[in-house]
């Protein structure tokens, strides 16, 4: 059984990934100065654009 075309180039790695981790949003948020420490819930994240 051959493979769909939609896994061939995901498996390249030549494309971008839309959605992070929580860790890698906390970690992106961080580096742009946008993370309040008194933080105590993770959850309801600002929505974060990777970055390219």
């Amino acid at each position: 059984m051959s493979q769909h075309n939609s896994f061939k180039s995901a498996a390249a790695g030549s494309t971008n990934r839309t959605v992070l981790k929580r860790f890698e949003r906390i970690d992106l948020l961080k580096k742009r100065g946008q993370w309040d420490e008194k933080r105590t819930r993770l959850t309801n994240l600002p929505k974060t654009r990777p970055e390219a």
